[in-house]
């Protein structure tokens, strides 16, 4: 089994192992996972270019370095609709 047939292989045995928590995800160097929780207690992302540090931080990962975005707030979500990746659009007519 030649490099790239053998990180297929081990992307969707990552996938299958960590699918429900993590989206994950390979380019040619790195190995990249983002959390399906935005608010999640721990690093949003994990990005490695070794497999093995990859699999520990998916295990244990770092905590968040910051608080989660306020657009992700329950506030928002009560007052704006999602239009797409990063835009949102009010349920309120302007103020004049």
């Amino acid at each position: 089994m030649d490099a790239p047939d053998g990180d297929a292989a081990l992307l969707a045995m990552l996938k299958a192992r960590y699918g429900a928590r993590w989206n994950i995800r390979r380019t040619e160097n790195l190995w990249i996972a983002t959390a399906r929780d935005p608010e999640a207690g721990h690093a949003p992302t994990v990005v490695h270019p070794d497999v093995e540090a990859f699999v520990q931080e998916l295990e244990e990962p770092p905590t968040r370095a910051c608080r989660p975005s306020l657009l992700s707030s329950s506030w928002v979500r009560s007052r704006f609709d999602r239009a797409g990746d990063g835009a949102y659009i009010s349920r309120e007519p302007p103020a004049t």
